[in-house]
């Protein structure tokens, strides 16, 4: 078949123009063609939310094959959050691609697995002793976290929370709530996995304590605490809805289960790595985990994860117990020491906050006059608006898919989420820049605007 060929110069990064610039309708003619040919080629299972195929970005742009010029908000689903193509991580992938690509660590280790290992020790929460465990995927690190809590507690049960997503993998579809598109007819599920009530400020309307109050009560009258490995959850559920739980919820779950030898397990696996404002959530209420999972934003788009947590607990599997061919590949590797060090010197925490801080802005004065907007919330670079039916807090899903649909059409990637549908995410890079951020943002509250 005649390759699909594009007018459009590919070299990414910041390089690129930062405008919204649409030439074509979309998506254009090329896009609709590799489209027409994914669709051939690819199992149909694997389904894109906007049919525009990409051949460069940077910055907060997206070139499609057809030169239109998009503006990001999803960043590749809070990965790319030092940019695309971020001259750093370029640097490093290619200096390590010309020394080797692949040896597998647990055959004949390198340097760059160890330095990243020091690295996650170094900056997450708590000043105890830690080790870490690199894997391939968020659903890899989250199953590896759930494997060490169990063999380090001699116990079975796992407690998850409502609105959780922690992955596709046979054990972690058991763990996410959301049955469609993440479960349905894929099971039976791995046992174990026990689902208590999470906190939601919005539709509980309970307080940290109170919220916490009610889910520990279940894990002890339901699951029993002799029988629990593990409480896992995300400190700001992602699929779920972003939904940030109350203050005090985390720390009271955190102290429930140290005093009960149960492994606290944060899931940050979409929080992690400055996209909160902090370089991690958990910072928010000083909350130190016995585990932390991470993935996404760790290593600038290349596919890279891990395990970081209390040396004793790490420590437990035996030797061979955890590994695989690709985990901890030295070229993501080598792209996570540099994105973190993007991170660390361009001050993107405090970058993060401020994007959040126009979000808010944005859309609080917007809900002003239109009750539809139901609620604002999130945290830094991690923001969501909540869309219900006027007049009530029933879930807007037709209005939230319009929004998505219109703002795709104009040139904008527009995320959304939530166990209900009814949820527009915000994770745009951190690269990028206001007046980007604000068109996108009004190209938003057009669609809003045309679906009155």
């Amino acid at each position: 078949m005649e390759e699909v060929m594009t007018d459009v110069t590919i070299t990414g990064g910041p390089s690129l123009p930062q405008e919204r610039k649409l030439v074509t309708s979309i998506p254009g003619p090329k896009s609709q063609e590799l489209l027409a040919r994914k669709n051939a080629a690819v199992a149909s299972g694997v389904g894109v939310a906007l049919p525009v195929f990409t051949v460069a970005a940077g910055g907060g742009v997206m070139i499609d094959a057809d030169g239109n010029s998009l503006i990001d908000l999803g960043s590749g689903i809070a990965v790319t959050g030092v940019g695309n193509s971020a001259p750093a991580v370029v640097d490093a992938v290619k200096k390590q691609v010309e020394q080797f690509t692949h040896t597998c660590f647990t055959v004949t280790p390198y340097d760059g697995y160890v330095e990243v290992a020091e690295k996650l020790n170094a900056i997450t929460p708590g000043d105890h002793e830690k080790r870490s465990a690199l894997f391939n995927t968020g659903a890899e690190a989250v199953e590896n976290a759930i494997k060490i809590a169990r063999h380090y507690t001699k116990k079975n049960a796992v407690v998850v929370f409502d609105h959780a997503y922690h992955g596709r993998t046979n054990l972690t579809m058991g763990m996410t709530a959301k049955n469609m598109p993440y479960k349905d007819g894929f099971g039976p599920f791995a046992p174990e996995i026990y689902r208590v009530p999470t906190s939601y400020p919005f539709r509980d309307g309970l307080s940290g304590a109170e919220a916490a109050k009610v889910a520990l009560t279940q894990i002890e009258k339901q699951v029993g605490v002799a029988n629990l490995a593990a409480i896992i959850i995300e400190p700001i559920q992602g699929e779920g809805g972003f939904i940030a739980p109350a203050e005090g919820f985390l720390p009271a779950l955190q102290e429930w289960a140290t005093r009960n030898g149960v492994v606290f397990i944060l899931d940050e696996v979409q929080t992690g790595f400055a996209r909160t404002g902090d370089l991690f959530a958990a910072n928010h209420e000083g909350v130190v985990p016995d585990l932390m999972t991470l993935a996404k934003g760790i290593a600038g788009g290349l596919p890279l994860s891990a395990v970081t947590g209390r040396a004793e607990i790490m420590d437990s599997a035996h030797a061979g117990g955890l590994g695989g061919t690709y985990t901890g590949n030295p070229i993501a590797c080598a792209a996570a020491l540099a994105t973190i060090e993007t991170y660390e010197t361009e001050n993107l925490t405090e970058r993060a906050r401020e994007i959040g801080a126009i979000i808010e802005e944005f859309f609080a004065e917007l809900q002003k006059d239109d009750d539809r907007i139901g609620e604002i919330r999130g945290r830094g670079a991690m923001m969501a608006v909540e869309f219900v039916e006027s007049g009530s807090k029933a879930p807007n899903a037709a209005l939230t898919g319009a929004i998505a649909k219109y703002a795709g059409e104009q040139g904008v990637v527009l995320l959304t989420c939530g166990t209900y549908g009814n949820v527009v995410r915000f994770l745009p890079p951190l690269s990028i820049s206001d007046e980007l951020l604000r068109d996108g943002l009004q190209v938003v509250a057009d669609a809003i605007t045309a679906a009155a």
